[in-house]
């Protein structure tokens, strides 16, 4: 009898082992639900960079509204829009939404992170545009909510410039105003150590603004959407001539 109980746990455990690991739970629409924040790049249709940050609601039924901030080869339009999607159980998509222009678009999706966050890629002919989709998570939409140091990434283009980017640290400090220092690569002039100084609001939707200035150069005006419970701060650029994104993170 003490055989007999000995043997079949290891009967299931065997079976376990040479069926493998056990399988990921199906998605569906339901798996996206709630507020995510995206960020865009790439090229348009007619071969302009551009770029957005976009935040957009899901309702867990296949339907979308959101609003957005693009910079279409340095004209910045902020518009809202409407759209659909579909995940099928093995955890990819579709999604179809209207453009600044009511045009339609379509992208691929892949759900990633256990379906907080997804890749995206535009299927329009002609278009080379790919995103990234966070969950807002829960975050306190607050100047206070967000006083954290954060690690700064920007890149893109500035059409007077050339190529840029922007990496160091700024801490916020809960009543509006920020410090820190970056290094910043000017169409390949590196200066690093740069203080920075300004000033962000955040919103009580968990969108927001800041105004940042890097010591001897031109403030730097950008759009703020928070994901990942507040622990990360997408943003765009809204200065005219700037196709430039980046990421604020704790």
């Amino acid at each position: 009898m003490k055989r007999t109980k000995l043997y079949i746990p290891l009967v299931m455990f065997v079976a376990l082992m040479i069926g493998g690991p056990v399988a990921q739970a199906a998605c569906n629409n339901a798996s996206v639900n709630g507020v995510y924040g995206i960020t865009s790049v790439g090229l348009n249709g007619s071969g302009q960079p551009a770029s957005s940050v976009d935040q957009i609601t899901a309702d867990g039924n296949g339907n979308l509204t959101g609003s957005s901030t693009k910079s279409i080869d340095g004209t910045i339009v902020t518009f809202t829009f409407t759209g659909t999607y579909k995940i099928k159980a093995n955890c990819t998509g579709t999604a179809i939404f209207k453009n600044q222009d009511g045009m339609t678009e379509h992208d691929n999706i892949a759900l990633d992170n256990a379906n907080k966050g997804a890749f995206l890629i535009q299927t329009d002919s002609k278009h080379v545009q790919s995103s990234i989709a966070l969950a807002q998570g829960t975050a306190t939409c607050t100047n206070l909510g967000v006083k954290h140091a954060y690690a700064t990434e920007l890149t893109g283009i500035v059409l007077a410039v050339g190529q840029v980017a922007l990496v160091g640290q700024v801490t916020l400090d809960g009543k509006g105003s920020l410090t820190g220092t970056e290094t910043l690569s000017l169409n390949g002039a590196i200066t690093s150590s740069v203080p920075v100084t300004g000033t962000y609001q955040i919103n009580s939707n968990c969108t927001g603004s800041a105004a940042i200035t890097p010591r001897g150069l031109s403030t730097m005006n950008v759009n703020i959407v928070i994901v990942n419970g507040g622990k990360e701060l997408m943003v765009i650029e809204t200065d005219a001539n700037t196709i430039v994104t980046g990421a604020l993170q704790q």
